[in-house]
């Protein structure tokens, strides 16, 4: 994969939640970073509020997260 955005979300990537996680009480659309990679399917994503205070920790799937970009990609 030698573009960015075909990749899977990795360690220290910004990503969005695709689905509502509703016993972690996270919606879709909330944004977090991806701390640490659990295993080939799951990581483990801190959400934080603007002042960077976390407010929730959660396991999430791969395939359920969007990679945020910050600066144009070529498509």
């Amino acid at each position: 994969m030698n573009n960015k955005q075909d990749r899977t979300p990795r360690a220290l990537d910004v990503v969005a939640l695709l689905a509502n996680l509703p016993e972690q009480r996270l919606a879709r659309g909330n944004v977090g970073t991806i701390v640490e990679e659990l295993d080939d399917k799951t990581v483990l994503v801190e959400f934080s509020d603007d002042d960077g205070r976390p407010y929730a920790v959660a396991p999430c799937l791969r395939s359920e997260l969007l990679t945020l970009h910050y600066v144009p990609e070529a498509a």
